[in-house]
């Protein structure tokens, strides 16, 4: 919520939970400027194994790892996807700035937009 309250106060407007994702109808993109194909995807750092803060899970071990690697693996798909389509995807992890990404995606709107 934080970081589309920074979006909205830099007045950029987005759609939410887009299928955008070409060969995979059912994943969705949480934050989507279509127009400028431009894709935020916000990340919680324990659910996606974020490179920081990961922390390995300790009942059900390996049935979490697997879950986890899973996870990571769809994200990576996502992105390529995503990219080979043509967009620019913008990773935002739980623990990052919000003003900071909102100024990430700013500019490579304006990027995307101009060029």
């Amino acid at each position: 919520m934080a970081l589309r309250r920074a979006l909205h106060r830099r007045g950029l407007r987005y759609r939410l939970q887009q299928r955008v994702v070409p060969g995979a109808p059912l994943r969705t993109v949480d934050i989507v400027f279509a127009g400028a194909k431009v894709a935020v995807d916000c990340r919680a750092c324990w659910w996606h194994g974020c490179p920081e803060h990961r922390e390995p899970p300790t009942r059900n071990r390996e049935w979490w790892l697997a879950k986890l690697e899973s996870n990571r693996n769809r994200d990576a798909d996502t992105e390529r996807r995503l990219a080979d389509d043509g967009w620019f995807v913008v990773v935002a992890w739980e623990h990052d700035d919000p003003e900071i990404v909102a100024d990430r995606v700013a500019k490579a709107l304006l990027t995307r937009r101009s060029g």
